[in-house]
């Protein structure tokens, strides 16, 4: 009888994987990334066309694809090293070269570059392959820190400012211009926003925000002690949803505002919080050394 065995569904699979059979629901999540990293790249064409608000839309197609396709293997189970190294790659095209290329076209007046000097230009150019290259760095880091051993008062906490949340940082300017041009208000205010200094400095800026290894939050680690926090987070964010439906350009300048507002914010809860670890093992090493001791 030891020679009749059936089969397990798993080992099936595994002869199918040997076999070259794929299932289709382990192409699903790369197709996600394919379609984030073709956003992306439609937003850098539409940006040297001077097409700016639609080059926004497309990064925001690209941006809500990111989100998914990691949930989308999760959900599937078919999550996979070739997933994983496309979606890095995806990243540094969503949020590492269509935001630098958008930035430039913006600063520089569109693909000609009418009313700026050549110095200006290539400055501009130069500030924003600094940042392209600083998220590339970031997500190359990411990388190497996975096989790493976490330290747990790093678990709840980004290495730098991740990449999406330093692409929406670096576009605000020209998402608060855009959003304030619509409106036909602050014309001074536009020029500020869109005056190749800033520009520049936010380039920089962000840049080495995102190459850094300043800690920044991540919302997975929010959690709620009771129900009032509970009510007062879906409040917080059914306003949000209202204020994008009504105008989302404003809304996401003033996000990107407040974002950079909790980096410092973050960096004081890390050490609160490496603090505390530090103090608990100090705590239990102690009682270790006494119980040693008697």
């Amino acid at each position: 009888m030891s020679r009749f065995r059936f089969r397990s569904r798993r080992s099936k699979r595994r002869e199918n994987a040997r076999d070259g059979n794929v299932p289709i629901k382990a192409i699903v999540p790369n197709l996600v990334t394919s379609m984030a990293a073709c956003a992306g790249i439609t937003s850098i064409t539409l940006s040297s066309e001077g097409r700016f608000q639609q080059a926004l839309y497309a990064l925001l197609i690209a941006c809500v694809c990111d989100g998914m396709d990691g949930r989308v293997a999760r959900l599937l189970k078919a999550s996979s090293k070739l997933g994983a190294e496309l979606d890095s790659l995806a990243d540094f095209v969503n949020f590492g070269v269509a935001p630098a290329m958008f930035m430039f076209f913006w600063l520089t007046g569109g693909p000609v570059h009418e009313g700026f000097s050549q110095e200006t230009v290539r400055l501009v150019l130069g500030c924003s392959l600094f940042y392209a290259l600083c998220d590339c760095f970031r997500l190359a880091r990411f990388n190497t820190m996975l096989e790493a051993p976490a330290i747990p008062y790093w678990k709840h906490f980004f290495t730098g400012v991740p990449a999406p949340g330093g692409c929406w940082m670096v576009l605000t300017p020209a998402i608060l211009a855009i959003a304030l041009d619509a409106k036909g208000k602050f014309p001074l205010l536009q020029d500020i926003l869109q005056h190749p200094a800033l520009g520049c400095f936010m380039l920089l800026f962000v840049g080495l925000l995102m190459a850094s290894r300043l800690p920044t939050i991540s919302l997975k680690a929010i959690h709620f002690k009771s129900r009032g926090q509970l009510r007062l987070f879906m409040a917080v964010a059914l306003l949000t949803i209202a204020l994008l439906i009504s105008n989302v350009w404003l809304t996401l300048g003033i996000a990107g505002l407040i974002y950079l507002a909790t980096i410092p914010l973050s960096a004081m809860i890390f050490l609160k919080t490496k603090r505390r670890y530090e103090a608990v093992v100090e705590k239990h090493r102690n009682r270790i050394t006494g119980g040693d001791a008697s």
